[in-house]
């Protein structure tokens, strides 16, 4: 179908709340070599339960840092659309009439952009306390007309790419999507291997050290996880076929792009300097060395949004710093509504503002 397959080649089309960055025009070429200017066109395509959440804490830190322009959700919601496909007037400001799905895209992000989206192991990312349950017979709890209600259960990256999760698995038809996937996106980061990911995302970008660096958000806890058998670990292959040859792919073009940009010796090197830095800024911030249950989140500005069962993580400041070192620690544990709420007010402050469930800081 025409609509369907050009609806699906910009990652866009399903994106949850996807960060774009509007700045300048620039030229991107893999091969070129510094010196080299931050690169501030950026489009992230966010795909579930894989640290993107964390990713995209990154990208409005940077967006900050450089005063940039985001594509936010319109109006009071903080999805653009997902899971629908995407449509041009999900972004606040943006108006469109009578384009083409496949133009959407194109119309809101300048030439010259970057896109890029990260991808996870499937045995380290299902990992819901009934997941060996639902795998020993996974036909007993899936219903295939039940349609998007159903795409956490198989094949959940394929649909974030804006694929058919429930598509039959065959070679010509993989890799026909694979090729796709690549002409579409310029980088496909791993959250098995995340600062790895970063230092790759980092030099990429031609960012600085501290634009990469992180505090892990959203991550649940241990109560909250099941880890799957040994047969579960075979089961999830065969039924997120794609998923799992999806990963295949791109962990092998993720390692061949590292060899052949940075090498293997300075990605150590410099793995090693972003986990220094991020020890120095977790001493200087935090309250705990570790994120902590909800119920022991002091601040309910910093609560994170607790998602179905499970129990998600938060911090705790430390309350002896000075404004402008406070200011710069709440940017790292800020919760994702939270911040957007505050990017939104920002950019936006004619409108009205974006309202969560908890207090805001910057009010």
């Amino acid at each position: 179908h025409f609509f369907y397959r050009h609806a699906r080649l910009m990652g866009l089309v399903t994106l949850w709340l996807g960060v774009i960055f509007l700045a300048g025009v620039w030229e991107f070429s893999a091969k070129q070599l510094r010196p080299c200017h931050p690169r501030m066109n950026v489009m992230f395509l966010k795909t579930h339960k894989m640290a993107s959440s964390t990713v995209m804490n990154i990208l409005f830190r940077f967006s900050e840092k450089h005063n940039l322009t985001l594509a936010l959700p319109a109006g009071e919601g903080y999805h653009l659309g997902y899971p629908q496909r995407f449509m041009a007037h999900f972004v606040e400001g943006f108006k469109t009439m009578g384009q083409k799905v496949r133009l959407w895209v194109q119309k809101i992000m300048p030439n010259a952009t970057i896109y890029f989206t990260i991808l996870r192991n499937l045995v380290s990312q299902i990992r819901s306390k009934n997941v060996n349950e639902f795998l020993a017979s996974p036909w007993t709890y899936y219903n295939l007309s039940e349609n998007i209600y159903n795409i956490y259960a198989m094949n959940y990256m394929w649909f974030d790419f804006g694929y058919d999760n429930n598509a039959v698995d065959t070679e010509d038809y993989f890799q026909s999507v694979i090729a796709e996937i690549e002409q579409a996106f310029h980088l496909i980061l791993l959250t098995d291997y995340f600062d790895e990911s970063m230092v790759l995302l980092k030099n990429t970008l031609c960012w600085d050290l501290d634009d990469v660096v992180y505090f892990k958000l959203n991550s649940r806890s241990e109560d909250s996880i099941q880890e799957m058998t040994p047969e579960s670990k075979e089961k999830v292959k065969e039924w997120c076929s794609l998923d799992w040859k999806l990963y295949q792919h791109f962990n092998r073009t993720f390692w061949r792009r590292i060899e052949e940009t940075i090498g293997l010796e300075k990605l150590a090197q410099e793995v090693n300097l972003l986990r220094m830095r991020q020890e120095e800024l977790m001493e200087l911030c935090l309250l705990d060395p570790k994120p902590v249950d909800k119920s022991r989140i002091k601040d309910r500005k910093l609560q994170p949004f607790q998602s179905g069962r499970a129990n998600i993580l938060g911090y705790n400041l430390r309350q002896d710093m000075d404004n402008a070192t406070l200011r710069a620690c709440l940017s790292l544990v800020t919760p994702e509504l939270q911040y957007v709420s505050y990017l939104y007010a920002h950019q936006f402050p004619d409108k009205k503002k974006k309202d969560t469930a908890f207090p805001l800081w910057w009010r």
